[in-house]
């Protein structure tokens, strides 16, 4: 069964739909890039499926055992999120937040949790530095690493190079691609269509016209052949 299976969705605000007739579905493994212009309803998208907006209509079936707490998410950062001034350790722990329930204190096993990602980011030696004090692409890193705390199995990201030089944005590229290849499914907004083209299982374009498919697929559609030019 699909982790993720969406249904003639419309998303909007206030009742007022941005986009519609989405229709695609995600399996364990997929790596599935979202394009589309700006302002197409992207990132209103991933906010809908994540529960953070309501759908104007249609519907998300989530499937596999998949809890809505068990998916990661690296939003987009705004600057005041950026000069944040807690510990690196103390974010990537806040991303087991999650699975505590209504305990106030986090445990060993969390603590161990959120030592394994910050290894995995490779991003121990900054474990006790502020987060405000770190480079976009270590900030990025650890953000990554919250999320992971989050989930096992999916993580959705949204435009997580935006703002980074491209030396670190193809390095944030290739741990995406890793994680994704160690079997977590991605589901993540890019600008960058050529990144997109390169990682990605299946594209899903939101725009005047909806397509979901592979990345051959894409190559091929009519939205594809206007998209890449």
């Amino acid at each position: 069964m699909s982790l993720l299976t969406v249904k003639n969705l419309a998303v909007g605000y206030e009742s007022r739909a941005v986009a519609e007739g989405i229709n695609f579905k995600v399996d364990a493994g997929d790596y599935l890039c979202i394009v589309g212009e700006n302002g197409s309803g992207k990132t209103t998208l991933m906010k809908t499926l994540l529960g953070l907006e309501p759908a104007v209509g249609g519907s998300i079936e989530v499937g596999d055992g998949l809890r809505k707490n068990e998916i990661g998410y690296l939003p987009q950062q705004t600057v005041v999120q950026k000069d944040f001034p807690a510990s690196v350790r103390e974010i990537v722990l806040s991303g087991c937040q999650g699975r505590m329930g209504l305990r106030p204190f986090y445990r060993k096993e969390e603590r161990k949790l959120s030592e394994e990602n910050m290894k995995r980011m490779d991003i121990m030696d900054l474990a006790d530095r502020s987060y405000r004090d770190l480079s976009g692409g270590q900030q990025q890193r650890v953000l990554l690493a919250r999320a992971l705390c989050a989930t096992r199995k999916i993580l959705l990201l949204d435009e997580p190079v935006s703002g980074l030089d491209p030396k670190v944005a193809s390095e944030m590229y290739s741990l995406i691609a890793e994680l994704n290849k160690e079997g977590v499914t991605i589901i993540m907004i890019s600008h960058d269509i050529a990144e997109a083209l390169r990682f990605a299982s299946h594209i899903l374009h939101v725009g005047d016209n909806i397509f979901f498919g592979t990345k051959e697929e894409y190559l091929k559609s009519e939205e594809g052949k206007q998209w890449i030019r």
